[in-house]
């Protein structure tokens, strides 16, 4: 019975990811660019705590995202109306995923700008 508990927590899971990339344009734009990432990462030949970081600022950005749109999509069912309150909750959520986009954008400046400079 566990098991198959496990396997249905795993099935929502996996439905939120495709509902993610079905409504979500950054959320597409998230993984285009992770795709991009992990790419430059092979071919620059990083070292393997280098990846580890790549892998865990990838996955905090689009865990991020998902938390993000789970968010937005709860306070547009509790009030659909102009609200000061449910905006401070977006702009939040909003505000995480930008922070988490900064970090990653300054982690990836980190690790693959010097090697694109070795190449030239």
């Amino acid at each position: 019975m566990a098991l198959e508990k496990k396997v249905h927590n795993v099935r929502y899971a996996l439905n939120g990811i495709q509902i993610a990339w079905r409504e979500e344009f950054s959320f597409k734009l998230q993984i285009a660019v992770a795709i991009l990432v992990l790419f430059l990462g092979w071919f620059l030949a990083i070292s393997p705590i280098e990846w580890a970081l790549v892998i865990l600022i990838i996955g905090f950005v689009l865990a991020a995202e998902a938390f993000n749109t789970a968010l937005e999509e709860f306070c547009d069912m509790v009030k659909g109306d102009p609200d000061p309150h449910i905006r401070k909750i977006k702009d939040l959520a909003a505000a995480a995923v930008l922070i988490a986009s900064a970090a990653a954008f300054i982690i990836g400046t980190i690790i693959f700008v010097p090697r694109l400079f070795a190449l030239i």
